[in-house]
């Protein structure tokens, strides 16, 4: 069935061109696909118009849970929790349950019951907790984002945007926790006798390479989802809104990604040579830097280093940055260390020159 469907937008992916690059096509009314660790958006349709977004609002509920370190903590689900309309973990007034099994049944079957039973808890209210949600979503920057509630029912100011979403969702995958959630295809709470499965059929039948996850609908959302996948080093976020066909867009979306862009390493890590006017440094980056390129791009990236100068350098720190371009455009930068024989060679000079000055009471 899986292979079924990615012949099937393998064939739609290639009946749209731009710039001599085939581009999907998706039934969704906005549409986002983000590279994760760089945050490059790779397509995008409508992705900065607000809209309602449904039960991917739980991808936050989900986060702010998890940060506020009460995962062992017991909750109790109030009479507010129960009657919640829509789809339910069924829990009962004053039932008790972990903020880790409510935080399964939120992700997994999506519990709007679940949703308010957690921020209850967390937030002291459920108005406690959205104000959290939404400061939450200011300090990563969604700044086409507002929340009214936990779990995505409607509500006329309540609402994000597609490339908001994937913001949330690139800072969500970071969190260990959440990404065992996101993918857990089956769980069971000791609390019931059945084990709930993952609404998120792209995990848990049509995508291989899925890592995970939220579905969302309402009459006025219509079909949203948010989902993650890993195919070689790369990891791709994609994001729909208002999409009948969501599942083979979200396929369609991460084929074309993966067929066209490699995630490529920009630099080598080492010891390089620098140059600050007439002087030539030894410098170490350490840590590597990579970026989604298509085969064009692969040959356009420059670099431009710059060196503090000498008397502000800090060899605990850094001694200056190197900036990459594509097109002109900053794509990104590393920070240029101070090799260990730089570093030693400075330190014993200094040294020296003390233990001269002293021997020669020269100041």
């Amino acid at each position: 069935m899986r292979y079924v469907s990615i012949l099937i937008v393998l064939f739609f992916t290639l009946v749209s061109t731009v710039h001599g690059q085939a581009r999907p096509m998706v039934s969704a009314n906005n549409a986002i696909l983000m590279e994760q660790s760089s945050g490059r958006v790779l397509y995008e349709k409508k992705a900065h118009e607000k809209q309602p977004i449904a039960s991917i609002t739980k991808i936050m509920t989900a986060i702010v849970a998890i940060e506020s370190g009460k995962m062992d903590e017991i909750a109790k689900a109030s009479r507010r929790a129960i009657y919640t309309e829509g789809s339910s973990i069924y829990l009962e007034q004053g039932e008790k349950m972990s903020i880790e099994d409510l935080l399964y049944g939120l992700m997994l079957r999506s519990g709007n019951d679940a949703a308010v039973a957690i921020g209850e808890h967390i937030g002291g209210s459920m108005e406690g907790f959205v104000y959290l949600m939404n400061e939450k979503a200011r300090w990563l920057g969604m700044t086409n984002t507002h929340f009214e509630n936990p779990h995505g029912l409607h509500s006329d100011n309540h609402y994000s945007t597609a490339y908001d979403m994937a913001l949330l969702m690139k800072y969500a995958m970071d969190n260990k926790t959440f990404r065992k959630i996101s993918s857990t295809e089956s769980y069971k709470s000791e609390k019931r006798t059945y084990a709930w499965r993952n609404k998120n059929k792209l995990l848990t039948r049509y995508y291989d390479f899925c890592t995970g996850g939220k579905t969302g609908y309402t009459k006025i959302a219509g079909r949203t989802l948010v989902s993650s996948a890993k195919k070689e080093n790369m990891d791709l976020i994609a994001v729909t809104f208002n999409a009948p066909d969501d599942w083979n867009d979200h396929i369609s979306l991460y084929e074309w990604g993966y067929s066209n862009y490699d995630l490529e390493k920009l630099d080598e890590t080492g010891l390089q040579l620098y140059k600050l006017n007439k002087e030539i440094v030894e410098g170490a980056i350490k840590d590597a830097i990579f970026y989604p390129l298509d085969e064009q791009e692969k040959n356009n990236i420059k670099k431009k280093s710059f060196l503090l100068r000498k008397e502000n350098r800090n060899h605990q720190i850094a001694i200056g940055k190197t900036i990459y371009y594509l097109n002109e455009k900053e794509i990104g930068e590393v920070p240029i260390h101070a090799s260990i024989r730089t570093a030693d060679e400075e330190t014993f000079t200094k040294t020296l020159s003390v233990v001269i000055k002293q021997i020669m009471r020269v100041e």
